[in-house]
């Protein structure tokens, strides 16, 4: 098994893309809006990060991948760019490596390398968010 990590600090993106949340308020044209989606993505990040632990430490495939697609998709579309590569490198690691006869063994290892990381950057995103609203 390749060891994956998450990347290391000289290829590090910023928090936030500051430009993606310019857009984003843009394209809601109410700040009442913005400020609700935002809110709504710091609401539910202690729960996505629970269910990707969750289901890398159990060993599910499909559930960690589901998992980690949701962190993914919903840091992209407000620009948590370092948030997004994080668990692109994850969903790396579990599409190129996990087999269904590997993944009880192999998951709970993305999660001793991934999640710590991931609750951290979460909660440095989640601050920034706040203080951009």
């Amino acid at each position: 098994m390749n060891e994956r990590r998450p990347p290391d600090s000289s290829d590090i993106p910023p928090l936030l893309d500051r430009s993606v949340l310019d857009q984003f308020t843009e394209e809601l044209e109410e700040l009442a809006y913005t400020k609700a989606f935002f809110d709504s993505f710091i609401d539910l990040m202690p729960h996505r990060i629970e269910r990707l632990r969750l289901a890398l430490v159990a060993g599910s495939f499909e559930c960690a991948l589901d998992a980690v697609l949701s962190l993914k998709s919903s840091s992209q579309m407000i620009g948590a760019r370092r948030l997004a590569g994080l668990a692109a490198a994850l969903e790396s690691g579990i599409r190129d490596e996990t087999t269904a006869s590997n993944a009880a063994m192999l998951l709970p290892r993305y999660a001793a390398g991934f999640i710590n990381d991931i609750t951290q950057c979460g909660d440095l995103t989640c601050n920034s968010l706040r203080a951009h609203c």
